[in-house]
C-alpha cells in the first residue's frame, strides 16, 4: 500500500521514517496509472559530474515518453523519497557525500539523518514498500566469481527472493559468476523471463552465453505473466525480466574478455576483496576501454527504463 506524503514532519513519530511519495507518484499510484522505480546509485556513484543529472533528467524523460510516471528514489536527510523533484535530484548528482545504501543501510540512514542514493535491493524494497510493481535499472548485482573462496554474494539476490516487484535489467554484471547467479535465482525462486532473447544477457554484453527457460517478446506478455502470478499467490518474490543491450550498442566481445580478464589479474595481484572488489573492475574496465564500457551500460539502461515504463503501462490496463 501507498505509504506517506512529503507533508509530514519528523515530529510525526513512527511515521517520520515511512517512504515519502511525491505528489506525482502518490496521485498515479492511488489511480492505478503506470509509475516505474529507477534507482539513484547510478546518478550519485556511477557517472561522471555532470553528466550524471543529464543522464538522470534523461531516464525520466525517457518514463514519461513512454507512458509512465518515473519515480527515482533516494534517502535524504534521514527520509526515503519515492520521486524526486529537480532540485532533489540536483543534491543527489552534487553531493559528493552522497552515501551508498543497500538494504541493509535503510534503518540506521533513517535513524540518523543521513544522506544516501539507493542500490537495487534498497531501491527494490522501498519502491515495493510504496505499492509501486515495476523497477528499471542496469545490472544485478549476484554470486562472486571464487564465491567457494569468498562466499561473496549481492544482497539483492535474497532482497529479490522475498520482494514481488518486476525488475527490468541487462542481467547481472559480467564480472560475476553468470552460471552460480542463475542457479541461485532459481534456487531463491526468482523468476527470469529473457525479452526477446534465449539467453540470459550479460550487462555490457547482449549475451551472456547462458540460457533462459521463458522467453517473452513483448510488454504485454511481460504484464500477463504479472497477472498470472498475483492469482497464483504464494511467495514474495520478484520476477526479473533480463533486456538486453542491442548487438549495435554492445561493448565488443574481443576487448571485454580482454580487459575483464586483466582486470581480474589486477585485483588478484592487489589482494582487492569484498565490496572493493566490484568498484575496483568497473573502473578498470571503463579506463581501459576508453569509456565504451560506460557507454553500452547507458545503452542498457535507458533500453530498460522504456521497456519497463511500457510494461508497466501494459500492467495498468
Amino acid at each position: 500500500m501507498p505509504l506517506n506524503t512529503p507533508e509530514h514532519s519528523p515530529e510525526d513519530g513512527p511515521r517520520a521514517h515511512e517512504p515519502a511519495l511525491s505528489a506525482e507518484v502518490r496521485d498515479a499510484v492511488a489511480a492505478h496509472r503506470p509509475v516505474v522505480a529507477l534507482e539513484s546509485t547510478i546518478i550519485a556513484h556511477g557517472l561522471p559530474r555532470p553528466r550524471n543529472l543529464r543522464v538522470a533528467l534523461e531516464l525520466e524523460e525517457l518514463v514519461r515518453s513512454a507512458g509512465a510516471v518515473p519515480a527515482t528514489i533516494a534517502v535524504l536527510d534521514g527520509r526515503a523519497h519515492v520521486g524526486l523533484d529537480k532540485t532533489q535530484l540536483e543534491r543527489v548528482a552534487g553531493d559528493p557525500e552522497m552515501r551508498k545504501l543497500g538494504h541493509r543501510d535503510l534503518a540506521p540512514a533513517l535513524a540518523t539523518g543521513a544522506s544516501g542514493a539507493t542500490t537495487v535491493s534498497a531501491t527494490a524494497f522501498l519502491a515495493a514498500r510504496a505499492g509501486l510493481r515495476v523497477f528499471a535499472t542496469g545490472g544485478l548485482g549476484g554470486v562472486h566469481r571464487e564465491w567457494t573462496e569468498t562466499q561473496d554474494e549481492s544482497a539483492d539476490l535474497r532482497l529479490l527472493a522475498r520482494t514481488g516487484i518486476t525488475v527490468v535489467c541487462a542481467g547481472v554484471k559480467s564480472i560475476l559468476d553468470v552460471p552460480a547467479t542463475l542457479q541461485r535465482l532459481e534456487t531463491l525462486g526468482v523468476g527470469v523471463l529473457g525479452f526477446g532473447t534465449t539467453h540470459f544477457p550479460g550487462f555490457y554484453l547482449s549475451s551472456s552465453g547462458e540460457p533462459v527457460d521463458w522467453t517473452v517478446h513483448t510488454p504485454e506478455e511481460v504484464a500477463e505473466v504479472m497477472r498470472a502470478r498475483d492469482a497464483l499467490g504464494g511467495p514474495e518474490t520478484a520476477l526479473i525480466v533480463a533486456n538486453p543491450v542491442p548487438e549495435e550498442e554492445q561493448l565488443d566481445p574481443g576487448v571485454h574478455d580482454r580487459v575483464l580478464a586483466e582486470a581480474l589479474a589486477a585485483c588478484r595481484e592487489r589482494g582487492v576483496v569484498g565490496q572493493a572488489v566490484t568498484p575496483f573492475l568497473l573502473d578498470h574496465l571503463m579506463r581501459h576501454t576508453d569509456g565504451a564500457s560506460l557507454e553500452a551500460n547507458l545503452a542498457a539502461v535507458r533500453g530498460n527504463v522504456t521497456l519497463a515504463a511500457r510494461i508497466a503501462a501494459a500492467a495498468a490496463r
